[in-house]
C-alpha cells in the first residue's frame, strides 16, 4: 500500500493490537507471521479507505468535521451496510464509557481535593482496616 506521506510505519495499525485481535479471535490458531502482517495491511486499507470515503462525504455536506454518521453513509455506499448495526452498537458503547468517564473526572474536580491527597488518604483507610479486620 502506497501512502501519501512516504512512509507506511506512519500509516499502519501496531502489531501488537493486531496480534492481541487475531490472540482473542482465534486463540487456538496459530497465525504465520506474514499472514498477520497481511491482516495489518487489509486492516490499515480498510480503515484508509472508510476514512477517504467519509472525508468526502463529510466535504459534500460542507462540514469541516467527520462525524459518526459520515463513516456510517461511508460504509453504506462502499458496500458494508452489513456492518452497520454493529459499528452503531459500539458507537453507543463508546459514547457510554465517554459519559461515564467525564462524569467520574468532574466528581473528582467537584471534590476540590488533589488526587495525590485522595490516594494518601484511600491507603490510609486500607492500612487502618486491613490491621483492624486481622
Amino acid at each position: 500500500m502506497a501512502s501519501s506521506s512516504g512512509n507506511d510505519d506512519d500509516l499502519t495499525i501496531p502489531r501488537a493490537a493486531i496480534n492481541k485481535m487475531i490472540k482473542e479471535t482465534l486463540p487456538n490458531v496459530r497465525v504465520a507471521n506474514d499472514a498477520r502482517e497481511l491482516v495489518v495491511n487489509c486492516c490499515t486499507e480498510f480503515i484508509h479507505l472508510i476514512s477517504s470515503e467519509a472525508n468526502e462525504i463529510c466535504n459534500k455536506s460542507d462540514k469541516k468535521t467527520i462525524s459518526p454518521e459520515h463513516v456510517i453513509n461511508a460504509l453504506e455506499s462502499l458496500g458494508f451496510a452489513s456492518y452497520i448495526t454493529e459499528v452503531k452498537d459500539v458507537l453507543q458503547e463508546c459514547k457510554t464509557v465517554a459519559l461515564k468517564r467525564r462524569k467520574a473526572s468532574s466528581r473528582l474536580e467537584n471534590l476540590g481535593i488533589p488526587e495525590e491527597e485522595l490516594l494518601r488518604q484511600q491507603q490510609e483507610l486500607f492500612a487502618k482496616y486491613s490491621c483492624s479486620s486481622s
